[in-house]
């Protein structure tokens, strides 16, 4: 019950940081040995982020929207196989693919493949032991190695976005949150704990509570949650660095051939991580990040892949992409 009140974004007390945030030490960046591109951006973030030259990772990667199981298991192990002990994270520098049969690829790489994280479909499916947890050494601790996808097919926006998340760190921003209600009501089900968010950390960032449909510019963003099929209002939005933005739908982490908005769209227009899904989760709001969990431990100082994962309960079909180690806010002791 505690887990889904904490999926429901309802108000729990503060409590203190622990102190193993994830550091470039920590983390692993895995690239495609054969995509030149997905090579140069691999590179470029080592070297933006000091991450240690051991840490960097060629894989025989498929370059094909899906791979199934099999794949991923010899993808798994070879990079086991080369990984050093420390690494806790992983970025995975590639465009596609995105999806492992009906899990996403940052979920399959963290975990391995697990019928039961996809594979009820629109049910509820298995809870992550890291949700809502203090400190970040997950491989030392359950044997995870949680991930987060840079797109790398445009290598433009990948510098881009790497260059936000730089920029963020220490930033202590003064942006504002928006907590968007719309007129959908089967992606409109966040809106329920939005007071509860409001609650939670009204006092550490501003909120702005806004209805759809949005005509006037929206400056300031450093996060932003709205549920559609499409985000009419996205040209109108300002992200600052390091501002992370997902809309609650079916397919927004099918980064390709959907008819609705894929996440990288929030990336293109300047946030630095989003999140959706790669098959059908319906719309269970353990299957999405909750606004409330995400705030309260990326305003405590977590990193971006930090607060995104702690913040969805039922993460088995969900792709997280974007700049993982972006952490505009000093940790708390």
């Amino acid at each position: 019950m505690l887990r889904l009140l904490l999926a429901l974004g309802l108000a729990l007390d503060w409590v203190p940081v622990h102190s193993e945030n994830l550091i470039p030490d920590r983390l692993g960046i895995v690239f495609a040995s054969g995509n030149a591109a997905s090579m140069r951006i691999a590179k470029y973030y080592a070297a933006q982020r000091g991450v240690p030259a051991a840490n960097l990772i060629g894989l025989p990667v498929p370059d094909k929207p899906v791979i199934d199981r099999d794949e991923l298991r010899q993808l798994r192990s070879a990079l086991l196989d080369k990984l050093p002990s420390s690494v806790q994270s992983l970025l995975l520098v590639w465009s596609r693919p995105y999806a492992v049969e009906c899990m996403s690829i940052t979920t399959a790489f963290a975990a391995g493949y697990r019928p039961a994280f996809c594979e009820p479909g629109c049910g509820p499916t298995a809870v992550s032991p890291l949700f809502d947890t203090q400190g970040w050494l997950p491989a030392d601790t359950i044997g995870w190695l949680p991930a987060m996808l840079l797109p790398s097919g445009d290598e433009t926006l990948a510098r881009a976005v790497i260059d936000r998340g730089v920029k963020a760190d220490e930033s202590h921003p003064p942006g504002i949150v928006y907590l968007v209600r719309t007129q959908d009501g089967s992606r409109n089900v966040r809106a329920a704990g939005y007071s509860g968010t409001e609650t939670l950390v009204g006092n550490r960032v501003q909120i702005h509570e806004e209805i759809t449909p949005i005509h006037e510019g929206v400056p300031g963003a450093i996060a932003y949650f709205t549920g559609a099929a499409r985000v009419d209002e996205l040209h109108r939005i300002e992200f600052l660095p390091g501002a992370a933005a997902d809309h609650l739908t079916s397919t927004g982490g099918v980064l390709e051939g959907t008819t609705q908005m894929a996440a990288i769209e929030w990336l293109r227009q300047g946030a630095t991580a989003s999140y959706g899904s790669v098959s059908e989760p319906c719309n269970h709001l353990g299957k999405f990040p909750s606004p409330a969990v995400f705030l309260d431990h990326y305003l405590r100082g977590d990193s971006l892949l930090e607060a995104y994962w702690k913040s969805v309960a039922m993460p088995g079909q969900g792709l997280f992409i974007g700049e993982p180690l972006a952490r505009p806010y000093p940790s708390h002791p």
